[in-house]
Parts: structure tokens; sequence; C-alpha cells
């Protein structure tokens, strides 16, 4: 007789694939005994049982590249760890180019792979032969290989997993469907299944091709879609050689993994079909596969004959077709989800067999520490908001994202699908003056602005060709003259009652007590010191403060706020009240009152910058307007002629300006006013990749690349912004530590010799080894310089030999002790 049907467990975990299994395994492993994972079918079913099962390590970011590399690692050691063999065989990958453009693309891998420390080899064409005998070589640049990659069993390596879990105490119940999950307020208190009910702490949506619907039942969206993929198996030939590495030519669309005796074909067509009608992925269909789309193999298959011709000669054994999970940009959804408390996400991965381990170790860490042990914010399910959850919208960016997977991934690229969504008041008017633009979180931006006769149009490349007379133009306004900047995508939320101020400090490491029209530049840190939150904070008045933040971190955001909220609360000095539909903060015992509105959409921002925007201001403003009126970091409400506008004296470019924040309907008036009074002084607009440009030759710094969790106040040199007399705020006694200790590494500006293209990802050397990589790069207009940023091991930083690789290219670099345009505009000496 079988144990009874649970009746509780601190954590549930929903799906029997790869990911859930592993996630189960992690928590197990990690000392976790009450653990529960619930399969409708049998373990696999869904898309784990018909993956192609191949394991490819490198990617663009450091620390997926990590997350991958903790996989193989676990793989090594699983069978003995076990018991289980996962079929893991470490043959590695061959990933060739076919012309320049590819080629580049993996010298620029190879750079950052050694910044990394990770072990990838170029290869000669000759050299790739010695390696994959089976290919064609005639018109081949050259190849990557990586020796750790290779191919798994998807079954084995499931069982595998299952099999550690079970013995680390957890308990697996296939065939049980769940088909509701219970709230009371804003958690999970019940997982209620065809067989019983289940009380619950914690639980995970690993629920793969039926995530979006497992979401539902708690009330929150999940932009996970399905789509078809599809492989063929050819039949088994002597001509295959044992122990070949897997294969990918993405030129061609498609990769080759060794079988016994044969290979598997797959690929990334132009063009997939959806499964994801607007009910979610059929309950039923949990062993279903499509049948086989000869035209889109077509596509895949013809390149792949023409440089594997043995294929010719082999006959096709079967056709996979089946339904896998995407996300609206292709990469995995992780971490908690916003609006449930209690709830993760570990879903839509597209290479779920690949991340497994790696992905699994993380959400325990996440679950049980509250945070994944690495920055995973490009996995992170709080970079998607409600419109990416829109069924049109993710049918559309699903197969997009799905048909670039094996495309070149120019810098700066923007997608094309689902766009002119959000749109500025001023879309229309920097349209027709030449905005070419990009989008972030579905807001229109302008990236650049194409003048005397330029095309209006995306320009991909890697040697940022027609930056020196587009970006370099409106760099050179920003600097010698004075510019327009439509920043109104700005996430702006307004947070007001009598504990505002109170609760901000603890927020926040910056005093953000000052009287009402200051503000402050601040980092929101956990409890390690990470940084959590790059923001601006501006004292509206004694009980109401706006909080900026950047365009496509507000659900980040204020999923930070709102969980350090009832930290907060639960101090005792807070109750929860529900009004209507909103959750107000009550503060007790005097009653004081917290809200915290999004009002984005209430205001749009128009950035007047430049040595000579104080002039146009003074000319449509009776206000005070000079350095004594309104001085830097500091804020008040002036009138742009007949409108009223919020005027922060800040900018992100190192001049002199103002963000200036405009109720949406004088958006177009004010930006009116303020062109026409700028005409005589050469007022022009500028977009996001001047900005860019001229942010790094200020050594101002981006959250989510130049710092992220990883990453603390010192190290960024940020720690002058700390105000200790405050006697507590998130993150102190971690960064008073740190104080005390000091740091291992620091974040540092390299200015190149060379004008090598830049973007982020260089390889930094000292001496001639590795020591590094790059979290940003451009080319500085000002200093003509290109220039990276980047954390250095703190016994290289008095070195003199400082060198950057990019795209196989090195070039001596000079540490520049602050910024390449210092405060006193005077340039690096070069």
């Amino acid at each position: 007789m079988g144990s009874p049907f649970p009746t509780g467990a601190r954590i549930v975990v929903i799906g029997g694939g790869v990911i859930g299994t592993s996630v189960a395994f992690h928590l197990a492993r990690a000392g976790e005994r009450d653990v529960v994972l619930l399969e409708k079918s049998q373990l696999t079913d869904g898309a784990t049982w018909h993956a192609a099962g191949l394991v490819g390590q490198f990617r663009s970011q450091q620390n997926l590249t990590a997350l991958m590399n903790d996989s193989v690692r676990l793989f090594d050691t699983l069978e003995e760890e076990t018991g289980q063999d996962p079929s893991w065989r470490k043959v590695g990958s061959i990933r060739i180019a076919t012309n320049q453009d590819r080629w580049k693309e993996l010298l620029r891998s190879h750079s950052a792979a050694r910044g990394a420390g990770f072990e990838m080899e170029l290869l000669t064409p000759a050299e790739a032969l010695d390696l994959y005998p089976l290919m064609k070589t005639n018109d081949l640049v050259g190849a990557a290989f990586i020796p750790t990659d290779g191919h798994i069993d998807p079954y084995s390596l499931t069982q595998a997993y299952a099999k550690g879990f079970r013995l680390n105490g957890g308990r697996i119940i296939e065939r049980v469907m769940v088909t509701d999950l219970k709230l009371e307020g804003s958690r999970i208190t019940h997982v209620v299944t065809d067989r019983g009910t289940i009380a619950a702490e914690q639980v995970v949506n690993a629920a793969g091709l039926w995530a979006r619907q497992l979401g539902w039942m708690a009330g929150v969206d999940i932009p996970a879609a399905v789509v078809e993929h599809q492989y063929m198996v050819t039949e088994k030939s002597e001509q295959i050689p044992d122990g070949i590495p897997a294969f990918r030519d993405p030129d061609g669309g498609y990769y080759a993994k060794p079988e016994p005796g044969a290979l598997a074909i797959g690929g990334w067509e132009k063009r997939t079909r959806t499964c994801n009608p607007k009910e979610g992925f059929p309950w039923e269909l949990e062993h279903h596969l499509y049948d086989g789309d000869l035209d889109r193999l077509e596509e895949i298959f013809e390149p792949a004959m023409r440089r594997l011709p043995v294929l010719k000669e082999l006959g096709v054994r079967t056709i996979i077709n089946g339904p896998i999970p995407i996300s609206p940009d292709g990469e995995p959804i992780m971490g908690p989800v916003p609006g449930v408390d209690n709830f993760f996400a570990a879903c839509a991965f597209t290479s779920g067999i690949a991340a497994s381990g790696g992905a699994g170790n993380a959400m325990a860490n996440w679950i049980l520490e509250g945070d994944p042990g690495l920055d995973l914010w490009l996995f992170d399910i709080r970079r998607f908001g409600p419109l990416h959850a829109g069924h049109a919208f993710l049918h559309d960016r699903a197969v997009e994202s799905y048909s670039k997977y094996y495309a070149i991934h120019w810098p700066g690229e923007e997608l094309e699908s689902a766009r002119g969504i959000r749109r500025s008041a001023l879309y229309q008017t920097l349209k027709a003056q030449g905005a070419v633009y990009g989008s972030k979180f579905g807001w229109e931006r302008p990236n650049w602005f194409a003048v005397n006769g330029r095309e209006a149009k995306q320009i991909h490349g890697y040697d940022r060709s027609h930056e020196m007379e587009t970006v370099g133009r409106e760099h050179r306004a920003a600097r010698e003259g004075v510019v327009l900047i439509d920043q109104s995508s700005f996430t702006k939320f307004e947070i007001r009652g009598a504990d505002a101020c109170t609760f901000l400090q603890y927020l926040a490491v910056a005093d953000v007590g000052g009287k009402p029209g200051s503000a402050a530049y601040t980092q929101l840190c956990n409890s390690r010191g990470g940084i959590e939150a790059d923001v601006t904070i501006i004292r509206r008045s004694e009980d109401c403060y706006w909080l900026i933040t950047g365009s496509g971190f507000g659900i980040r955001d204020r999923h930070w706020i709102d969980s350090n909220l009832s930290r907060y609360e639960s101090s005792d000095r807070f109750v929860l009240q529900a009004q209507g539909e909103q959750w107000i903060r009550t503060c007790s015992p005097n009653g004081g009152r917290i809200q915290i509105n999004d009002i984005s959409a209430a205001h749009g921002v128009i950035n007047l910058s430049g040595p000579l925007a104080r002039k146009v201001l003074q000319k449509v403003s009776d206000d005070d307007v000079s350095h004594e009126g309104l001085a830097f970091m500091t804020a008040k409400d002036i009138h742009i002629g007949y409108a009223p506008v919020l005027a922060f004296r800040v900018t992100y470019i190192g001049e002199l300006g103002w963000e200036l924040y405009i109720p949406v309907e004088y958006v177009q008036y004010v930006y009116e006013r303020l062109q026409e009074a700028g005409r005589e002084f050469g007022i022009t607009n500028i977009g996001y990749r001047a900005i860019d440009s001229m942010r790094i030759e200020k050594r101002y710094l981006a959250w989510g690349l130049d710092i992220t969790p990883d990453y603390n106040p010192f190290e960024a040199g940020l720690q002058f912004l700390i105000d200790w007399r405050k006697n507590d705020f998130s993150g102190a006694e971690a960064l008073r530590q740190i104080k005390d200790a000091g740091v291992r590494r620091k974040l540092v500006c390299l200015a190149l010799d060379q004008p090598l293209p830049v973007f982020g990802g260089e390889a930094i050397l000292v001496n001639g080894q590795p020591v590094a990589q790059s979290t940003s790069g451009n080319f500085g207009h000002s200093v003509g310089m290109s220039l990276v940023l980047g954390y250095v091991p703190i016994e290289h930083i008095s070195s003199n030999s400082f060198e950057v690789e990019a795209f196989g290219e090195r070039s001596p670099a000079k540490l520049l002790k602050g910024a390449a345009y210092d405060p006193g505009r005077e340039k690096i000496s070069r």
C-alpha cells in the first residue's frame, strides 16, 4: 500500500520535467526535506522527453555562462552522486563561421570567454576538419571549439535528478493534476489537485508547456508561449564516427547532434508555428508530437546536406516535431513572481536540458535564501510586465525570438515584431524629425536621429561605422551646445504617506530626508550589500516622494520596494489594510499611511541639456533657474510658458541640464516652446546611443551592466553615497563589514590606445593574461578614444600594462583615475 496523499508540504514543485526535477533535487540536496513534486502525467512528459539533449555552455553574458557551467560540473558527478547514469557525453562542440560577420561574432565570443576564464578555442578550417571530418570546409572562415560541451539523454538526466531527490527525502507523485491554487491575500496557501489539497508555504511553477495556465490559477500572467520545434534522426551508418563533437552551423540555421552511428539534424528556421491557443496549451497533450513540416525541414536540411555530404547518402529514420516553451525574448523565466509572495517561476526554457543543473541550483538558492547566488537579470521574470503576457504580443515575439536563435546578435539590435505600442506624446513629432526608434519595455525611444538626408533605419554592424557621423554629431551637440532628449519612458513611482520618509531612509543607502525639493541619487542594496536598484529619489513634500528608475526596471524595482515594505511592516510598525483594489499600508499607532502609485503614464520627461541649456530655459520660464535658484540635485515646480513643469536639475551625460517632468497633456506644447527658444542656439534632438557614449565618458554607471546584485557600492566606487549617520538601512550590516574588510576588485575605466570597437564583454588583460571582462564599452567622441568599464582584481589596479582584447585584436589601455571627461570639462591626455 502506497503512502497517503500529503496534506501539507513546505515547498510544492509543480512539473516533473527536467527543470522541475532539478529544482526539487537541489532543494533536497541543500537540506530541505519537506518537498513534494507533482507531475500530472509521468516524469519527462511535456517537452523534456522529445528534447534533442544538446549541451552548449557559452552565452553572451558572464553569469549566464556560469549557470551553464554549473550544469556541466553537475553532469560530471551526477552518476556518482545518485547512482543513475544520465548518459552524459562530453564530446565538445564546434560552431563554424562561413562569412566575416559570423567570424567576428566568434572572435567577440572568444574575447569574452577569455575575460570570463572560460575555455574556448578558435580553429582554422583545417583544424576544424580534423575534429569534424564529415564537413566540407571550402568556404569556411574558421570555427570555435568548446571542449567541455556535449550532449546528454533528457530522459536519463531527469531520472537521475528524480532519484537524487528521493534519496534526499523528497517525494514525487505522478498522475496528479493541479486544478487550482488557493490564495489568502498575496500568498498561496493551498495547492488543489484531483487527489486532494496540499497546504504549502512555497510553490514553484515548473509546469513547462502549461506554465501560463498554472500562473492563471494564482491570478498572474506568465509570458511563456509554446511553439513547434523539429529535428530528424538519420539512419545509422558506419560513416558516422564515434565520439565526434556536436556541430552547429548558425549561418545554415541547423545543428547536428551525434547519435550512435547516426546524426540528429535540427534547427531554428525563420518561421515556426505556435501552439499557443488563447486558453493555453491543451492539458491532454503531454506526450504529443505534430506531423513533420517538410517545408520547414527543407530550410535547414538543404544547407546541412551541402555542409555534410554524408547526409545525401542517409535516409531519415524519424522526424520529431514537438512543442517547446519559449518566452518573448527567447530566454528562460526564473525567480519570484510579482504579485504573489510565495510563488516562484522556473519555466520557458528553450535550452532546458543544458541549463537544468545550474537553473535548479539557482532556483533552490532563490527559494531558500532569497537570492539566486548570482545576478540573473536576463532570466528574471521581472524583466517582463503585463504587456509581454498578452496573447498577440506573446505570439509574435515568440516566433521572432525563435527565428533569431541562430542569427547574428548585433550590438544594439532591436526586435521588429510587436512594435509601436507605447508611445510618448512626442512620438510622431520626433519621427518626422528623423528619429530611429528602439524599444524598451514596449516604449518606443529614439536611438538616434537621421538628418541631412540619411535614411532613418536601423544599421547593424560591429564597427560603429555610421556612428561617427550620427551619434558623434549628437554627442558633440550635447557637449558644445544644447539638446533635447525624450525620456518619457522613465518609470516613476509616487510614494506618499506620513511614514514615507522613514521607509525610504531604510530602503536607500543615501540620505533622502532633506527638505522638499531636495533629491538623492542612491542605490537600494540587499542584505549582502549587493546593488538591487539604482534610482533617483525626489522629495516633493513632507509626505510625498517620487522615485525614478529605468524604463525596463519598473516591475523589478516595484517588487523590491514592496518586498522591503513587507519586511518593514513585520517590525510591528505597520499593518496592512485593503481599500478597494489597492493595498494601503497603515502605520500604527500613529495612523500614518504609505501608498505607492505608478505615475509613469501621467508624466512625460524632456531632458534639456548642454552648456547652453540655461539660456534656453530662461527664455521660456519666468522662474529663477539660475544656479542659486535651482541648484544641482534639486527640483522645483516652474512654468514653461503656460505649462506646469517639475524641473529637476540633473543629467546622465555630465553637462548642465534638467529633467523636465511634464503632465502628458502639456508635453507637446513644452517641446515646441523649447525647440523654438533654442533655435538661435542650434538646439537639436539626440537619442539613447549618444547618451551611452557620454555616460561612459563620465563614468556614470548602468544598472544591469556595470552594477548588479553581484557588486556592492565599494567595488563600484559609489560608497561616497552611503549615509552612515542613519541608524539602519537595508544592507547596512554587510556594507559595514565590507568597509572594514576592504574589497577584492574595483570598477575601473580603461582608455584604449587604438580605437577598437567595444560594446562590453571584452577581455581585460594584465601582462598578457586575462583578469576580467568589461561590463560596458563605447567610443567617447569628446575624447576620441574607445573606453571600457570593468571590475579588476585589486592586486592589478596599479598595473601599467593593461590591454583590452576585442574581436581578436589587442590594444594597450590606460587606467583612468577618474572619468575620461572630467568635471572641469578637460579631456584626458591621449
